[in-house]
């Protein structure tokens, strides 16, 4: 593996700030996050911004196929020539935004659920998670990286300061667990702070289901959108649209004391919470569907 300063000096290409790019430099580290990520050969995976192909190539070596996303116009001759250099046969990379990919046509073509990886910008972390949760049939696993600061947010378990939105949402869909941690040096350029290998195992949700998913979902983001307040507060100066005496009886009904805040509030107890305010919520004799 050729440094990432090397192989972006001999091309006269830079890394840029605003697309959070910081290339794993270190090929030790690449193949331990393939073999911690426990790849199969008859594994498919869908690979998250494959930069210059720091994982890619191992992941390649492991895997049955890789489908590489890369978005930077600049990286995608470079990552080209560094996979015909290294015969990685079974790579098809994918020039284009990840938000775009279309994950269902991917996974049915495969006939398989994919295994996700990537190390993600911190910019559209967020949305990137959203996407790979709305989408979480067609995934079997995720072995992302993520700066350390938001890795603590989606591993933080109720009650903690870092509990959030996010947290939330990712323990009523899988299982996660962190898998490494990855020195800030390890990279190029070197961020500021280290970073974290987190596996979310989408085979193994929360036992408590939702009866209207889409509506839970929103009631976890009013819920943690004004975290200072009262759930009571928050949710009835949501975008829920609710009236005070909807949000009281619903708090009521699943046993929540209204004065607690979005981050006290456990998986199941959310999940109760949504169910009893989807009860309070109907047009026409039909849950809505917020």
């Amino acid at each position: 593996m050729t440094s990432p300063k090397t192989l972006l000096k001999a091309w006269e290409l830079f890394p840029k700030k605003q697309l959070g790019q910081n290339f794993l430099a270190d090929p030790s580290t690449a193949r331990m996050i393939v073999s911690r990520g426990g790849v199969l050969p008859e594994d498919v995976i869908f690979e998250i911004g494959a930069g210059l192909g720091a994982l890619t190539i191992p992941l390649s070596a492991a895997a049955k196929r890789v489908y590489a996303v890369e978005k930077d116009d600049r990286l995608v001759r470079l990552l080209e020539t560094e996979l015909v250099l290294h015969k990685a046969k079974n790579v098809t990379l994918l020039h284009q935004n990840v938000l775009a990919v279309d994950i269902p046509a991917m996974a049915a073509g495969e006939k398989t659920r994919l295994l996700a990886f990537g190390n993600l910008p911190y910019n559209i972390s967020s949305q990137i998670l959203i996407k790979l949760i709305e989408n979480r049939k067609h995934l079997s696993r995720c072995i992302l990286m993520f700066q350390k600061e938001l890795a603590d947010r989606l591993t933080a378990k109720a009650g903690k300061k870092a509990y959030g939105r996010l947290s939330v949402m990712l323990r009523y869909c899988a299982e996660i667990r962190p898998l490494a941690t990855v020195k800030a040096n390890l990279f190029y350029p070197k961020p500021k702070i280290d970073s974290e290998i987190i596996e979310i195992d989408f085979s193994r949700p929360s036992p408590h289901k939702a009866e209207n998913e889409p509506f839970f979902f929103s009631v976890i983001k009013a819920a943690f959108s004004k975290r200072r307040k009262t759930l009571k507060n928050a949710l009835t100066s949501s975008e829920l649209g609710m009236s005070q005496e909807q949000v009281s009886l619903a708090l009521a009904a699943a046993g929540i004391d209204p004065v607690r805040r979005a981050e006290t509030l456990n998986v199941e107890e959310f999940v109760g919470l949504g169910n009893a305010l989807g009860e309070k919520i109907e047009v026409g004799g039909r849950k809505s569907e917020v």
